[in-house]
This record gives structure tokens, sequence and C-alpha cells, in this order.
């Protein structure tokens, strides 16, 4: 089973329908779709695939096939305040790290042109 997009959809429409709500508020806000791309990045020193998502802001950063990180994936969700970066999975932590601190270190801008590569290289979002 190939996990990357079942679980990146599944997970992003989870989390996503958790974000800017308050306990009072409506549930039930609209999924993410990421599904635009991949584009091939290194972070980290190993491979991964970065995905555009529907909001037109949004982007999935999973471990590419053959990245000994695997299976993990981060995402970058914007927000009132900029991007939030979060990943979870289980994959080797030591490498999922790295990533990390590269990811991190990224700017808005830096973010939002990935995002633009991964929708010109799987379709418009």
């Amino acid at each position: 089973m190939n996990w990357r997009y079942p679980t990146c959809i599944l997970v992003l429409a989870v989390f996503s329908a958790g974000l800017g709500q308050r306990p009072s508020q409506a549930a039930e806000p609209p999924a993410l779709n990421c599904v635009a791309g991949p584009l091939k990045q290194t972070f980290g020193k190993t491979l991964w695939d970065v995905y555009g998502c529907d909001d037109g802001h949004s982007v999935v950063v999973v471990t590419a096939t053959g990245n000994p990180a695997m299976p993990f994936y981060f995402f970058f969700v914007c927000g009132p305040k900029g991007f939030d970066l979060r990943g979870e999975d289980t994959g080797n932590k030591a490498l999922t790290d790295a990533a990390f601190k590269d990811l991190r270190t990224l700017t808005e801008e830096q973010v939002a042109r990935p995002f633009a590569e991964a929708a010109r290289a799987g379709g418009k979002t």
C-alpha cells in the first residue's frame, strides 16, 4: 500500500479540522487536499516529496521513496501569524530532526516557492 497520499490527505484533513477553531465554534471546516506535485527536494541530506495544498498556501513534505527517514511527513499550514511547521510519524528521528532543522529555517517566501513549483509539477491546485 502506498501510504503517502492517503495518510497525508487524511492527516491534513484531521489536523485542519482543528485549526483556528475554538470549542464553541462550529466544527467541520474544509479539509485540505495536498496533491499538487510532487517536487523533489533535499532537506537534512535526505530526499523529500513536496506537495501543494488546495488552500493555495499550505505545503506537505513527505519522505520520498527510498528515504531512510520513512515514514514521516511535515506540513506547513498557513495561519494568521504565518506558517506553522508540524511533523509526525515513526521515521528515523536523527534524519527527521535534520530535515526539521532545514525546514524551520525557511522563510514564508521560501515556503511559497516550493508550493508554486509543486503546483506546476502536479497541476494547478
